[in-house]
Formats: C-alpha cells, sequence, structure tokens
C-alpha cells in the first residue's frame, strides 16, 4: 500500500517538473531555424547596387567624354583693354567641339601667361555646360624707358612687358644721367633704373598723372620733372609713402611753388623760383 503511494506521487512529480532529471524551471523554448536573429543582404540586392553604381558610373563617364551634351561650344574673352580678344583666343588654342572635361584650364593659363607678356593675371573655367571663359587683368606701365623710337613699358614690379611705338599717355619716361656717377660703379644700371620703379610707384595717383620724366642721376638724386615746368627733388627712393605724404602738404600748402624737395620727408620746402 505504501509503495503505490510512492509510485503515485514520483508520477505526479514527473509530469509537473518534465521528469526525474529535472532541476528547475524548464528551460525557454528558442524560435525554431534561429528566428530573431539579423540576416546579411540577399546576394541578388548587392548585385542589383553594384550594377546600378556601375550603370550611373558609365553613364556619367559617357555624358561627360561621350556625349553632344557637355561639350565647348564657345570660349569668352573679358578684361582686355590694349590686347584684343583675337590675340587671347589664338594664344589659347582652347577648341571647340571637344568636351569640356578635357581641356586643361591650368595649361591654358600657363599658355597665356608665357604668350602674352601684357597679361599680369589669368582665370580660365569651365561655365557648364558649353562655354570657357577667360577673364585677363593687363599689366599697367609704371614707368617708360626709351630704346630707340620706341618704349619699353614697365610695370610696378619691374617686369618689361612691352614694346610700343607710342608713349601712353600720364605715364612717365625715365631718363637716366648717371654716366659720370659713383651710383653706376656700385649699384648698377639695372638696380638704379629699379629705384625709378621704386620712386614712381610711391607716387599720388594725382602726381603720377603730372610727372612727365623720372631724372635719375644717382641712387641718392631722383628728381621729378612734373607738367608745368615744376621740379620735385626727391632723393633716394627709400622712404617712398612718407615722401609721397610730405609733397602732397607742401604742394596743397604753396599752391604757386615751381620747386619742391621732399628728399627729407620730415622738413620738405618749396619755393617759386
Amino acid at each position: 500500500m505504501a509503495g503505490a503511494v510512492r509510485e503515485k506521487a514520483a508520477a505526479g512529480r514527473e509530469e509537473r517538473g518534465g521528469g526525474a532529471g529535472s532541476s528547475g524551471p524548464p528551460a525557454a523554448r528558442r524560435p525554431a531555424g534561429g528566428r530573431g536573429r539579423l540576416r546579411p543582404p540577399r546576394r541578388r540586392v548587392v548585385v542589383a547596387v553594384l550594377l546600378a553604381v556601375i550603370v550611373l558610373g558609365g553613364f556619367a563617364v559617357w555624358a561627360l567624354y561621350g556625349s553632344n551634351w557637355l561639350r565647348v561650344e564657345r570660349v569668352t574673352v573679358s578684361g582686355t583693354d590694349v590686347l584684343s580678344a583675337d590675340e587671347v583666343l589664338d594664344a589659347a588654342r582652347v577648341s571647340e567641339d571637344v568636351p569640356m572635361a578635357t581641356v586643361d584650364t591650368d595649361a591654358v593659363e600657363a599658355r597665356l601667361a608665357a604668350e602674352l607678356p601684357r597679361i599680369g593675371t589669368v582665370d580660365v573655367d569651365r561655365v557648364w555646360p558649353h562655354r570657357i571663359a577667360v577673364q585677363v587683368t593687363e599689366r599697367q606701365p609704371a614707368v617708360l624707358l626709351r630704346k630707340g623710337e620706341s618704349f619699353v613699358e614697365v610695370d610696378d614690379e619691374g617686369v618689361r612687358f612691352a614694346t610700343v611705338r607710342t608713349a601712353p599717355e600720364n605715364v612717365p619716361i625715365v631718363e637716366m644721367q648717371v654716366a659720370d656717377s659713383p651710383s653706376l660703379d656700385r649699384f648698377g644700371r639695372q638696380r638704379l633704373r629699379e629705384s625709378a620703379v621704386r620712386v614712381a610707384g610711391a607716387l599720388s595717383e594725382s602726381v603720377r598723372r603730372d610727372t612727365r620724366t623720372i631724372l635719375v642721376r644717382s641712387y641718392d638724386s631722383v628728381t621729378l620733372e612734373l607738367s608745368g615746368g615744376r621740379t620735385v627733388l626727391w632723393g633716394s627712393a627709400e622712404r617712398g609713402a612718407a615722401k609721397s605724404k610730405a609733397l602732397a602738404a607742401v604742394m596743397k600748402a604753396e599752391r604757386d611753388a615751381r620747386y619742391f624737395d621732399v628728399s627729407v620727408p620730415s622738413a620738405p620746402a618749396a619755393s617759386s623760383s
């Protein structure tokens, strides 16, 4: 009788706990087949994306280089004054009806700078979809040097960029009278010319327009010959800004003066004789 009771109790425990070998609550069931985990992208999706990239890339290359959509139809020039647009176009040598992407803008800029020294700066840009724009800034002469019956134009950086038959208006001519000057042996003719360029660069716009000649006798003796028979003893090319300011002040104070001395800018002088 007691054995039967024990057998029934054991059977009950097996039904509740999952058998005599169970030691705790039943384990949580995992979803069949690994459900709940992130699946890697399907191969077909990856292949489709790669094909789309290849197609779009190929289309872009074709549009840039093979189609008629993005080709050079015209080249424009702006910023010229003395130079003509045709001169710039001839030196640029940009072909029409070629892909815009094949135009080497850096090479065009270098070619223009080398073949047209009058150009100070140049920018060549693609203006999509069909235009190449060339923007130039010409050098401006600060002084003129005589060369036979012609004149060499020199900018404010000392660059000789053109020879012209007719002197431009309001640009001073450099006259060198240094044959007997000790400065010629010490500094050389080129450096003495450069001092005249430095003096011209220090002048105010109004004085530069009135200056007819910059006369160089030595490194320390540069004289300006202005319109109306006026003369300015400038001295050396040093302290140009201070001398220009002193000249403006003394010319304003002495309107009838014919001779000005700003070689010592802290003590400018003027006289009518």
